[in-house]
């Protein structure tokens, strides 16, 4: 009898958001609480901007999976590297990337066209079976944000997962990114 749980969960999660709302600790939460600053909206094509200069000259430094495959009880992780050397709008959601792809045994630089969607502020590179010279047909999708990557992929009858982080050109390829929140840094671990 799921229905009855359900409506027992929502009857007691309301008792406690009623009663906490009516405690003195509870509004006085409530009165305490700063609205933070809106973050300053970017519009499309400052944001198209952003995403050129971000991977135009960077290398995409990371992981993948490969979905199945275990080692020591747990999902092998395999070394990428992408070296992006210039990346351009061609038209609308289509852009020109050329990039030199390093997994496994392969090594190879190939033009590619890809179209990017966005979510929001967020760049998503996407493919759907598209043939890539020297590797296969595969399907991606890989978003960008604060200098790290993550996404899915499929290639025939594998797939997986895929995250690392941007390194610019210049910077050390092996030294993790220092990263500023909140008025203190915080080093992010290697992957």
């Amino acid at each position: 009898m799921i229905a009855p749980r359900i409506v027992g969960i929502v009857a007691c999660l309301s008792f406690v958001a009623a009663a906490w709302d009516a405690s003195p600790v509870g509004a006085q939460a409530g009165q305490e609480t700063a609205q933070p600053a809106a973050p300053k909206k970017l519009d499309r094509a400052s944001l198209e901007r952003q995403f050129e200069e971000t991977l135009s000259g960077a290398t995409l430094i990371g992981t993948f999976t490969v979905t199945g495959q275990n080692a020591d009880n747990g999902k092998k992780l395999n070394e990428e590297k992408y070296t992006i050397n210039e990346v351009k709008k061609i038209k609308d959601d289509l852009w020109q990337f050329k990039a030199r792809i390093q997994y496994g045994g392969h090594d190879l630089t190939v033009p590619l066209a890809l179209e990017v969607k966005w979510a929001g502020d967020t760049p998503v590179i996407t493919l759907t079976d598209m043939p890539v010279p020297g590797f296969g047909t595969f399907t991606a999708r890989v978003l960008i944000y604060r200098g790290e990557y993550a996404g899915t992929w499929s290639g025939g009858d594998h797939g997986g997962q895929l995250f690392g982080r941007i390194v610019k050109k210049g910077e050390p390829l092996d030294k993790p990114e220092e990263k500023t929140g909140s008025g203190s840094a915080e080093s992010k671990p290697k992957p």
